[in-house]
């Protein structure tokens, strides 16, 4: 690991990082986040009877059009033209809630770990934003990097 922080300039301010002589490589990421709430809230989504209309599917357009806009949202991320974006969202009683897993592939000079936590807590959010009349007291839990691909450093895979 390099002793020199990247998103610095000499001087110490904060700066965009240079990746003009990166080679460009397809890269990949995949981050998740889970939304718990009661198992009431759960069946009320997946049989259709939130009264804002489909919570999954609008978190997963959500999620998507996040990704796309990162650069917009966090500060010094560089805009890239992602060529994949996937998000999934998945029931899971045992929570209970859903879990989301997005996504995101590029063939840049730069990773897209930010893009695929992007759209991940985006579509959580909208999860909660889509159900909070059934039930306020969801919790958004877990959003977490899962592996990233490509680029110099290789793959790297979150520990369990």
């Amino acid at each position: 690991m390099s002793d020199q922080l990247t998103h610095l300039d000499a001087r110490g301010a904060a700066a965009m990082v240079d990746v003009t002589d990166k080679a460009a490589t397809t890269r990949t990421a995949v981050a998740e986040g889970r939304v718990v709430m009661r198992a009431e809230t759960l069946a009320a989504i997946m049989d259709g009877a939130v009264p804002k209309g489909d919570v999954v599917a609008t978190a997963r357009i959500a999620g998507i059009m996040a990704a796309k806009r990162t650069h917009e949202l966090i500060p010094l991320c560089h805009p890239l033209a992602v060529t994949k974006v996937a998000v999934e969202i998945v029931p899971d009683p045992a929570l209970p809630g859903l879990t989301v897993t997005a996504t995101v592939r590029v063939t840049g000079q730069t990773g897209v770990e930010m893009e695929a936590l992007t759209a991940a807590s985006v579509a959580c959010l909208t999860i909660y934003d889509m159900a909070k009349a059934v039930e306020k007291g969801m919790r958004i839990e877990g959003l977490r990097l899962l592996e990233k691909t490509g680029g110099k450093s290789g793959v790297w895979t979150a520990s369990a």
